[in-house]
């Protein structure tokens, strides 16, 4: 049996005074990894009264998402939307900076693409 990686892992970081949520998504994501996701991200974000959150995506990894799995993280991201100061995408293939640019309609933060992750968390420190 061939198993493909595919998922989501997130961790909280520091990068010199700021903490940032890290979000490494890898492989082809698919609805039932966010029936997982989901309920995680909403649950740390709720604990919080006035969350402003700063975010790195690292998809140096992502091949992409099923089509159910697009729709549920355009869900999650507009459930969220105005709880993030600053989202930077840290990826490698055109697609990812077009996404980025897509985000920044629907975020009320900024969301920039880096092709460089330490450029990425230089900014978020910013």
């Amino acid at each position: 049996m061939v198993h493909t990686a595919h998922g989501l892992s997130i961790g909280l970081e520091r990068a010199g005074r700021e903490f940032f949520l890290k979000l490494k998504a890898v492989g082809t994501l698919t609805h039932d990894d966010y029936k997982i996701i989901t309920p995680m991200i909403n649950s740390a974000l709720g604990e919080v009264k006035h969350p402003v959150v700063n975010a790195l995506i690292d998809g140096s990894e992502l091949e992409g998402w099923e089509l159910r799995a697009a729709w549920d993280d355009l869900k999650l991201g507009v459930k969220h939307s105005k709880e993030f100061k600053k989202v930077a995408i840290y990826g490698n293939k055109e697609w990812q900076a077009r996404m980025a640019k897509i985000g920044n309609w629907f975020i009320s933060g900024e969301v920039q693409y880096f092709e460089n992750a330490t450029a990425a968390i230089d900014w978020l420190d910013e």
